[in-house]
């Protein structure tokens, strides 16, 4: 039979939250001991979720709930800021994060990097959680290769606050990976209206769409002389990221450091 997973779920009231609540709840081999919520502290979670009836406790300090509660690991999907003290807090208390939020500085993941790798601890930080994405992002890096002209174009609901996404600066880190650096249009191009262009990653550039009625979406478009080949995935609802979360959550229990993207956990 397989151990029991006890899990702590951070932003239990959030789109994604609800859907990692969920996900622990129906889980077999899962177990939710604790949320962490900015407000009701003390209270039940049934009590402030209206599609949960667990009994378990919402805690508004981490500290305070990883000193209570038994938990193997810690599922993150609330901000950059307070996913990086709630990371940080995690691995010093000996619990596994498993973390969707993105917008981590460099300097941040090499600092928790170090940190888990002290502990012998693993953590995942994934800028998204959709299998598909994931393909996505591997087939853009194996594409590169050949087309080394793209563009990323990623679009999301306009209540998110990072721009360009986590996954698109993903995405575009593993294609520099086997695209040669070069600066892309015309040599004299000039905007007109300043930002026109997108953001310029190593002279590939990222265009960022906000709009209600969007979840998370995106496209690389290559072009090479007389042909184009466009990479596309696009996510509908919050359901399509938990598969990931639940492979994650069972995969980290064997890692002992840390892990950015959930490429490299899938084979």
């Amino acid at each position: 039979m397989t151990d029991v997973i006890k899990i702590v779920v951070a932003g239990p009231r959030g789109r994604m939250g609800r859907e990692a609540v969920k996900l622990v709840e129906d889980t077999e081999n899962f177990q939710l001991v604790a949320v962490i919520d900015h407000k009701h502290n003390g209270m039940k979670l049934a009590d402030i979720l209206e599609t949960s009836k667990s009994q378990v406790m919402v805690y508004t300090d981490i500290e305070e709930c990883l000193q209570n509660e038994q938990a193997d690991v810690l599922i993150d999907l609330t901000t950059p800021e307070t996913g990086y003290l709630h990371t940080k807090t995690a691995l010093t208390y000996g619990v596994r994060p498993v973390v969707g939020t993105t917008g981590f500085s460099q300097e941040e993941l090499i600092e928790l990097k170090s940190l888990a790798e002290a502990k012998g601890l693993g953590c995942i930080i994934a800028p998204n959680f959709a299998i598909g994405a994931i393909l996505m992002m591997k087939f853009s890096q194996m594409a590169s290769k050949y087309f080394p002209d793209v563009e990323i174009m990623e679009m999301h609901h306009d209540q998110k606050l990072d721009a360009p996404s986590g996954t698109a600066v993903k995405t575009a880190e593993m294609i520099k990976e086997n695209r040669p650096s070069h600066r892309q249009g015309h040599e004299d191009e000039k905007e007109t209206i300043e930002g026109a262009r997108g953001a310029n990653y190593d002279g590939m550039r990222i265009h960022s769409v906000r709009l209600p009625g969007l979840v998370a979406h995106q496209q690389v478009l290559f072009g090479a002389e007389g042909q184009t080949l466009t990479l596309r995935h696009d996510s509908y609802n919050r359901a399509s990221f938990m598969s990931g979360v639940k492979v994650s959550v069972e995969t980290i229990m064997s890692l002992d450091s840390l892990v950015y993207g959930l490429e490299h956990i899938l084979v």
